[in-house]
């Protein structure tokens, strides 16, 4: 059961946030002459490190601020009183340090300027709900998710690789950060009623239900948008609008106006066609390498 418990904390269903941009930042790296790919496992660790870091990091602070107790979303250790907040707090700063250590590693190998990066990561997983005034509860979490598990870990990969930043790097990112939103997008707009109750200014709570059902949509069309932008480069990156399509269901129904637990599952299906683009975005840049 402790097992059960602890998996659930680290929120699977938000984990293709982290798969994503490696594969994708990957494949932009694919036929350069200097690429090293047993890089990428490393970058593939720290991303995902980073992504179970800030979920445990973000149920110790909810569940400390009491911000949990009342919710309708999926289970949090701390909240629910089935895991002490120390433990938990343990558990984030285990995984952050598990990123250290890959991110450490590419830093030995291409430029120490990584340091810096994966230091400034770190810190905005933490204090996204942790710290004093954190910044989550602001309304700019989804400028986290973005710049981090979008624009950082897209370029970033692509640049442990093969050592180069090509604007391909940077225009794939966009979709790929786009989609990464809609998941964070997805779980506040759920938590509208709960959050605006104990205080929480999420961006959602900021906007309203109206506006962030439009920004949920804005995300799915502008990730198709510039899927189609970085097709200019490598034509067969127009695969990756397979997995823009996959995520039509998920908007049909916030679409229609549902509320509570029946977000829970369009969580699910956003995820879901984020691995789907992962996968076919990927294989079209990598058809054009």
């Amino acid at each position: 059961m402790t097992m059960k418990l602890w998996i659930a904390g680290a929120r699977p269903r938000t984990l293709p946030a982290a798969l994503v941009p490696v594969a994708v930042g990957g494949a932009v790296a694919a036929g350069a002459d200097s690429a090293q790919w047993w890089r990428l496992a490393c970058a593939l660790v720290v991303s995902l490190a980073l992504q179970v870091g800030v979920n445990y990091a973000n149920d110790y602070s909810d569940g400390v601020r009491g911000t949990d107790e009342v919710r309708v979303g999926p289970l949090r250790l701390v909240g629910s009183g089935l895991v002490p907040a120390s433990r938990v707090k343990a558990a984030a700063f285990l995984a952050f340090g598990v990123a250290a250590i890959a991110g450490g590693v590419l830093a030995l190998v291409t430029t120490l300027w990584l340091i810096a990066v994966g230091v400034a990561a770190i810190a905005a997983a933490w204090f996204y709900t942790g710290g004093k005034n954190p910044y989550g509860y602001m309304g700019l979490g989804e400028i986290f998710v973005f710049v981090f598990f979008g624009v950082v870990a897209t370029v970033g990969s692509s640049f442990v690789v093969a050592e180069e930043l090509p604007s391909l790097s940077w225009l794939a990112s966009i979709p790929v950060g786009g989609l990464a939103c809609a998941l964070l997008v997805i779980n506040n707009l759920r938590d509208i009623p709960t959050d605006r109750e104990v205080g929480k200014r999420t961006l959602a709570v900021r906007l309203g239900d109206k506006n962030t059902r439009l920004l949920y949509g804005a995300l799915i069309i502008g990730a198709a948008v510039f899927t189609v932008a970085t097709a200019v480069q490598r034509p067969a990156a127009v695969f990756g609008l397979f997995g823009v399509a996959a995520a039509l269901p998920a908007w049909r129904v916030v679409r229609s106006g549902a509320t509570g637990r029946d977000l829970i599952a369009v969580l699910g299906l956003t995820g879901r066609a984020q691995m789907v683009f992962g996968l076919t975005f990927a294989v079209g840049l990598l058809i054009g390498a």
